[in-house]
Parts: C-alpha cells; sequence; structure tokens
C-alpha cells in the first residue's frame, strides 16, 4: 500500500462505521497549530480573542481542505482503525 494509499483511505472502526483518514487528522493538527501561532501577535496576548481568531480562521480552511480531502479519497477502500479491530473480526 503506497504512502498516497495510507493517508486517504478512510478508517473503519468496531463498530463498521467510517472515520476520517489519517490526511484529515494531520490537517487539523496543522491547520491549528499554524493558525494558533499566525493569531497569538495579532491578539496581542488576550486569551479570549486569540480563540475567536483560532475558530473564525480554522473552521473555513478546515472546511475546504476536508472537501478536497473527500474529493481525493473517494472510491478508496477503507482500512481498520487500529489493528486490534481486525482481531475482533476473527
Amino acid at each position: 500500500m503506497s504512502l498516497v494509499d495510507f493517508l486517504l483511505a478512510p478508517r473503519e472502526d468496531a463498530r463498521g462505521w467510517q472515520t476520517p483518514n489519517e490526511a484529515s487528522r494531520i490537517l487539523l493538527i496543522i491547520v491549528l497549530i499554524s493558525v494558533s501561532l499566525w493569531a497569538w501577535p495579532i491578539s496581542e496576548g488576550r486569551i479570549v480573542i486569540w480563540i475567536g481568531i483560532v475558530l473564525f480562521f480554522s473552521t473555513p480552511l478546515l472546511t475546504v481542505g476536508w472537501y478536497i480531502l473527500s474529493i481525493l479519497a473517494k472510491n478508496r477502500a477503507p482500512r481498520k482503525l487500529i489493528s486490534s479491530v481486525n482481531l475482533a473480526d476473527d
């Protein structure tokens, strides 16, 4: 399995539900960290303003990013969320 398939394949949990893929999880972390670092000087150290800026700018960035990732992930076979889920199927 290639790295692209690993990142974009949806994850299937123990109940059989498809959860976000690895690329979506990585995108969440990258967007939150980068927007947080960018917003801190703008907020001048005021925590409530900083949280508001982070939420305000992260929401559309994540929406667009997750939409693009969902298009790229179409028609990929789902993978198990964790290896112990495979053991439960046996």
